[in-house]
C-alpha cells in the first residue's frame, strides 16, 4: 500500500536502486545477454565472489523460469521476473541496515510495515554454490533474498559475499497497492500487462505446450559441449555463459516434463562439474593477473580495553547481539549458552548467584545475580619427590634440586606432606583469586567463540563462526562496563531495539532490570511472555470473527512465532469464501507452511476465512493487512492452479510419471520405492492375517502408492502428500477404503502424530518405513550424530508406534519386516549384507528403548522386555505384566529362582547329554515340574502372566535341586546332564524376558 503517497512507477524504482547502491559505493551494471534463472547465476555474482577481490556492484536482472509459466494467470508468478541484484564483497559489517535504507529510499514507511528476516539456507547444486541468511518478508509477502555466500562453484569464498535480491514486482505490487503484476504501473501512463502481458502468455505456452524436446536435447549436448571445449581453452568467461545456456535448456525441458530420473541426475552432474571448473579456473586466471581491483584486507583483531576495579557484589549483564537467527536456534542457543557460562563459572574460585539465559531473534542475554568482586585465595600445594629421595646425608639430592627448581624456589622452602604413610617433599604457594572483571572478561570471550549451530557461516570476521552473524556485545558488572574482546568484537554499553525505533541504538547503564528495560524499548525478552502473548492475540482477534484458534494443535507453529519475533503484534486478515472450495488442507497449509499464519476455525472445527498473522512490533494494522490477504490471495491462487491441473489427471497416470522422479541414486526411482512398498505391504498383509478385504485395499492402494507425489500441488506443497492422494483417489472414482490407505500411508508425520486407523493403512504405513530403514542401511546412509537427511530416527519410531498402537499387525515381526524389505532391494539389484539388515534392527531396538525410558518406565524393567523390540506391542504388553508384579512374592521367588538357572549356564550354550543320568529325585522333580509347565504354557508361551501364574511347583522343584544337587559334578557326562536340564528349564523363561536384566 502506498499510504496515501505517490508510489512510483517500476522504472522509477530501478532507478531508485541504481542511485542509491552507487552512493553506497556500488558499481552498477548491465543484466547478462543470455537467459539465467536469477541474478545470482551472472557472472557478476557467480564468479566474481570468488577470490580476494573487492567487488561491489547492483544491476538489474531479468530472471527466467519457465517452470513457474502461469500463462500470466498468476498474480505472483511469472516465467520472466525482474530482480534487482546487490553484491557487497567484502561484508560491509551493516549490510542489513544498508538494505532496509534502501526500501525506505522505495518510498516503504517501515514504521507503517512489517519488514521482517525469515530464516532462508539457500543452495544451488547446479552452482556448487551454498548461504545462509534470509528470506525478507513485506507484510508476508518474499521481497528479496539476502544470504552471506558462502561457497561458489565448489569454491569456498574469503572474503564472504553478501547478495541482495529484490523481486522487483512484488516491490511494486505493494507500494502500488494493486493484486496484479499485470496492473503494475511500468511507467507513466503504461501498465505492466500491457508491456509484458503477450510475452507471459506466449512464452508460458512455449514452456509448457510448444517447445520441441527433440531440438532442446540436441541444444543441451551442443551447448554442454561448447562449454568444455572452452575450458581445454582455458577460457573461463564463455565456458560458463555456456554452462548458463546448458541450465536454461534443462530448464525448458523439466518444464516440458521430458527429464527422467537419470537425464536429471546426469544433467546436474554435468552442468555442477562444468561450473566448478569454469570457477577453479576463473581464480587461477584472477590470480595470474595479479587481481587488478586488489585484495580484501583481513579485518583486525580488537585488543581488550584496560580491566575496571570493581568492589562489592554486582549482576552480570552480557548480551550478545545477532542478525536474526532462525527460530529454532533461539531455543537452542539459549540451552547451549546457559551450559556454557555455567560449566566455566563452575571451574572458576568467583562467588555468584543465579545465572539466568534468555533470547530472541536478534539477542541472547545472561545475567548472574551477586557476581563477588573477585575469587577467593587458595593456596596450592604442589607434590614432589618422597624424602627419602629428596636428601642424601643431609644433603639435596639432584631430585629435590631439579623439584625446586621447577617450581621457582629455594630447595630450603619446601616442606613435607604424608600421604598414605608416606612422606613427600612440596612446596605450598598461595594463589590470590583474580578479579572479577579478569575471570568474566576472558570467560564471556571464550563463551562467544565457541558459539555453534547446527549450521555455522562466516562473515566478515577474522575467527568467528555461527548461525548468523554476531554484531555486537554489551556487558555490563553493575554499572561498571566490563571489557570483553573477541576476534573483531569489543563489548561496548549499548545495545540495539527495534531498527524502526527514533533510536535504534540506545545505551545501557545499569545491569539491572534488563529485561523491563527491553520491554520500554517494544521488546519481550522472556520466551514464555512472548509465547503468551501470541496466544493470547490469536485468541481475542480470532474470537472477534467469531471463530477460535486450534493452540494445541498449532502448538508449533505458536512456537515458531514466538522465536521470529520480538514482540508479538497480532492482526487479523481474512479471505475470499469462494477459496474454501479447496480442500481445507490445503488452505491451512499455505497458511502454516508459507506464511506462518494461524488458521481460525468456527465452533465445529472447521476452517472459516479469517487468519491472524503477527508482525513484530507496532504497525499500521491496516496496511500490514492488506499486504498479507494479498499474499494469500496469490498463495490460494496458485494452489488453484494446481488443484484444477491435477484434477485433469488420473492418479494412474500420476503413478506413472513417478519414474521421473529420484528416491536415491542407488535405490531407484520413487516408482521403484512405490513398487517395493506395494509388495512388501502385501506380504505383510498375508504374515498378518487380514481379511480378504483388507488385503483387497492394500493391494489396490499399492498399485497406486505414492501417485500424488507427481502431482503439481504436492511438488509445490510436500506436506500434503497423502492429503491430496486421498482427494484425488476420491475424486477419480476409488472406494472410501482405497483412499483412505493412500492417506493414511503418510502417517505418522512426527514423533508423536497421529496414526492410521485402518488396517490397510497402517499397513502401507508399516511397508514405507521398513522400506526406508532398510534402503537407507543398505547403502550405509545410515544417520550420525544430527545428520540424518533422509529422516531414518523418524521413521524408525513411525513404525514403532504403528506396531505399538495396531492390533492388526500383531503378528508382524520387524526382523522378518526388515528381511522382506531386503528382498525386494536384492530383486531389484541392490546388494544387501546381513549385517547391515542387524544393524537397522539394532537402531529400532534404541528407539524402542528410548521410546520406554522417556515414558518413565524402570530402567532395569526396560532392559529386560527389551528382547520383545522385534514386536513391540508383545513388550509393551509384558511390560505391564512385569510392572503389576515386580515385587510380589511370587515373583519375586520366580525371578530368584531363574536367576540361580541362567547364571550357572555357560556362555556358549550347552551341548548333548545323557538324560538317563538324572536319577536323583531332586533332578527327576525338577524335569517333571519343567515338563508340568511347557504342557501348562501350550500355545501362550510368550505369555509371562501365563508363566508366573504356574510357576510356583517349578520355583520350588529349582530351589530343591541346587539345594540338593553339585550342578558341576565332577564326572562331565553328570554334569552335561544336569546343564542340560537346566537349560530346559532357562527355555521355558528366555522367551518371556531378560531375566539377567532384573
Amino acid at each position: 500500500m502506498n499510504n496515501g503517497q505517490t508510489a512510483l512507477t517500476m522504472q522509477d524504482a530501478i532507478l531508485t536502486l541504481q542511485k542509491y547502491w552507487s552512493h553506497n559505493g556500488c558499481m552498477i551494471t548491465q543484466p547478462l545477454n543470455t537467459e539465467v534463472g536469477a541474478g545470482t547465476a551472472n557472472p557478476s555474482t557467480a564468479l566474481r565472489v570468488i577470490g580476494p577481490e573487492p567487488w561491489s556492484v547492483a544491476y538489474v536482472e531479468p530472471s527466467v523460469r519457465p517452470d513457474d509459466s502461469r500463462y500470466g494467470e498468476n498474480p505472483n508468478r511469472l516465467q520472466t521476473h525482474t530482480q534487482f541484484q546487490v553484491i557487497l564483497k567484502p561484508d560491509p559489517g551493516n549490510p542489513q541496515e544498508l538494505y532496509l535504507g534502501s526500501l525506505e529510499a522505495l518510498g516503504v514507511d517501515l514504521r507503517a510495515h512489517d519488514v521482517r528476516f525469515v530464516e532462508d539456507n539457500w543452495a544451488s547444486p547446479a552452482l556448487g554454490a551454498w548461504g545462509l541468511g534470509w528470506e525478507v518478508w513485506l507484510d508476508g509477502m518474499e521481497i528479496t533474498q539476502f544470504t552471506y555466500f558462502q561457497q561458489v562453484g565448489g569454491v569456498t569464498l574469503s572474503p564472504v559475499s553478501v547478495e541482495i535480491t529484490y523481486g522487483l514486482e512484488r516491490i511494486l505490487m505493494n507500494l502500488q497497492g494493486v493484486s496484479h503484476f499485470k496492473d503494475i504501473v511500468y511507467a507513466p501512463g503504461i501498465t505492466y500487462g500491457e508491456v509484458f502481458g503477450q510475452n507471459e502468455y506466449e512464452m508460458s505456452r512455449y514452456y509448457l505446450d510448444d517447445a520441441d524436446v527433440e531440438t532442446n536435447q540436441r541444444l543441451f549436448e551442443s551447448y554442454a559441449a561448447e562449454a568444455r571445449r572452452m575450458l581445454d581453452l582455458e577460457l573461463p568467461v564463455p565456458a560458463y555463459q555456456y554452462v548458463l545456456k546448458c541450465s536454461h535448456t534443462f530448464n525448458v525441458l523439466d518444464a516440458r516434463g521430458a527429464i527422467s530420473t537419470t537425464e536429471r541426475a546426469k544433467a546436474f552432474s554435468l552442468m555442477r562439474g562444468l561450473t566448478h571448473e569454469s570457477a577453479k579456473l576463473w581464480a587461477q586466471r584472477r590470480a595470474a593477473l595479479e587481481h587488478p581491483l586488489g585484495v580484501t584486507p583481513t579485518p583486525a583483531l580488537v585488543t581488550r580495553n584496560p580491566l575496571p576495579r570493581v568492589s562489592g557484589t554486582d549482576t552480570l549483564l552480557f548480551e550478545i547481539g545477532v542478525e536474526e537467527l532462525p527460530y529454532a536456534d533461539v531455543p537452542a542457543t539459549t540451552e547451549a549458552v546457559r551450559e556454557s557460562v555455567t560449566t566455566k563459572l563452575a571451574a572458576t574460585r568467583l562467588g555468584h548467584g543465579t545465572i539466568t539465559v534468555r533470547a530472541t531473534p536478534r539477542r541472547v542475554v545472561v545475567t548472574v545475580e551477586g557476581v563477588e568482586a573477585r575469587e577467593r585465595d587458595t593456596a596450592k600445594t604442589v607434590r614432589g619427590p618422597k624424602v627419602a629421595a629428596a636428601y642424601r646425608d643431609g644433603e639435596p639430592t639432584p631430585a629435590l634440586l631439579g623439584f625446586a627448581r621447577s617450581q621457582g624456589v629455594d630447595p630450603a622452602a619446601v616442606h613435607t606432606v604424608e600421604v598414605n604413610g608416606v612422606e613427600y617433599v612440596a612446596v605450598t604457594r598461595e594463589e590470590p583469586g583474580r578479579t572479577a572483571a579478569e575471570v568474566l572478561s576472558e570467560l564471556l570471550a571464550e563463551v562467544v567463540s565457541g558459539l555453534r549451530s547446527t549450521r555455522n557461516m562466516r562473515w566478515n570476521d577474522p575467527t568467528l563462526s555461527f548461525s548468523r552473524p554476531v554484531r555486537w556485545l554489551l556487558a555490563l558488572l553493575g554499572r561498571t562496563p566490563l571489557p570483553v574482546a573477541v576476534s573483531a568484537l569489543a563489548s561496548g554499553t549499548t545495545t540495539r531495539v527495534h531498527r524502526t525505533a527514533p533510536e535504534p541504538v540506545v545505551q545501557v547503564t545499569s545491569a539491572d532490570a534488563y529485561a523491563n528495560f527491553l520491554q520500554m524499548h517494544g521488546i519481550l525478552l522472556d520466551r514464555q511472555t512472548r509465547h503468551d502473548a501470541v496466544v493470547r492475540g490469536a485468541r481475542e482477534l480470532a474470537a472477534e470473527a467469531g471463530g477460535r484458534i486450534d493452540v494445541d494443535g498449532e502448538a508449533a507453529l505458536i512456537d515458531e512465532i514466538t522465536d521470529i519475533v520480538e514482540h508479538p503484534h497480532p492482526v487479523r486478515g481474512t479471505f475470499d469464501e469462494r477459496y474454501l472450495d479447496l480442500p481445507a488442507s490445503v488452505l491451512t497449509t499455505v497458511m502454516r507452511k508459507h506464511q506462518r499464519y494461524l488458521p481460525v476455525l468456527d465452533g465445529d472445527g472447521r476452517l472459516m476465512p479469517h487468519f491472524v498473522t503477527f508482525a513484530n512490533g507496532t504497525c499500521d494494522d491496516d496496511v500490514v493487512r492488506a499486504g498479507n490477504e494479498a499474499v494469500l490471495r496469490a498463495r490460494y491462487e496458485d494452489a488453484a492452479f494446481f488443484w484444477r491441473a491435477d484434477l485433469k489427471v488420473a492418479p494412474e497416470e500420476f503413478r506413472r510419471q513417478l519414474d521421473k522422479l529420484t528416491f536415491e541414486d542407488r535405490l531407484g526411482t520413487v516408482a521403484d520405492r512405490a513398487d517395493r512398498i506395494a509388495a512388501l505391504a502385501l506380504v505383510l498383509a498375508e504374515r498378518a492375517g487380514l481379511t480378504q478385504d483388507a488385503v483387497a485395499t492394500v493391494r489396490r492402494a499399492g498399485e497406486l502408492a505414492k501417485f500424488d507425489l507427481a502431482s503439481q500441488m504436492v511438488v509445490e506443497f510436500s506436506g500434503l502428500a497423502g492429503v491430496m492422494a486421498e482427494e484425488y483417489a476420491r475424486r477419480a472414482g476409488e472406494s472410501a477404503e482405497v483412499a483412505q490407505a493412500l492417506a493414511e500411508m503418510e502417517l505418522p508425520r512426527s514423533a508423536g502424530g497421529a496414526l492410521p486407523t485402518s488396517d490397510a493403512g497402517a499397513m502401507l504405513s508399516l511397508a514405507d518405513r521398513l522400506d526406508l530403514v532398510t534402503g537407507m542401511f543398505v547403502i550405509g546412509a545410515v544417520p550420525t550424530g544430527s545428520s540424518d537427511p533422509y529422516g531414518v530416527r523418524r521413521a524408525a519410531i513411525g513404525l514403532l508406534n504403528v506396531l505399538r498402537n495396531m492390533p492388526a499387525l500383531a503378528g508382524v515381526r520387524l526382523g522378518d519386516g526388515l528381511r522382506a524389505a531386503a528382498e525386494r532391494y536384492a530383486a531389484q539389484g541392490v546388494e544387501v549384507h546381513e549385517e547391515r539388515l542387524a544393524e537397522a534392527a539394532e537402531l529400532i531396538t534404541r528407539r524402542y528403548e528410548q521410546q520406554l525410558t522417556d515414558a518413565g518406565h524402570e530402567h532395569r524393567l526396560v532392559q529386560a522386555v527389551l528382547v520383545w523390540a522385534d514386536r513391540p506391542a508383545h513388550g509393551d504388553r509384558t511390560l505391564a505384566t512385569l510392572e503389576r508384579h515386580v515385587g510380589s512374592e511370587a515373583f519375586d521367588a520366580l525371578a530368584a529362582a531363574l536367576q540361580r538357572v541362567v547364571r550357572i549356564l555357560p556362555e556358549g550354550g550347552v551341548g548333548a547329554a545323557d538324560r538317563s543320568l538324572l536319577t536323583a529325585p531332586a533332578e527327576l522333580r525338577l524335569a517333571e515340574s519343567a515338563e508340568a509347565v511347557r504342557q501348562a504354557l501350550h500355545g501362550r508361551e510368550d505369555d509371562l502372566a501365563s508363566l508366573i501364574e504356574v510357576s510356583a511347583p517349578l520355583v520350588a522343584a529349582i530351589n530343591v535341586f541346587f539345594d540338593e544337587v553339585l550342578v558341576m559334578d565332577p564326572e562331565p557326562a553328570v554334569r552335561e546332564a544336569r546343564l542340560a536340564l537346566l537349560d530346559d528349564v532357562a527355555r521355558l523363561a528366555r522367551t518371556t524376558l531378560d531375566w539377567k536384566a532384573l
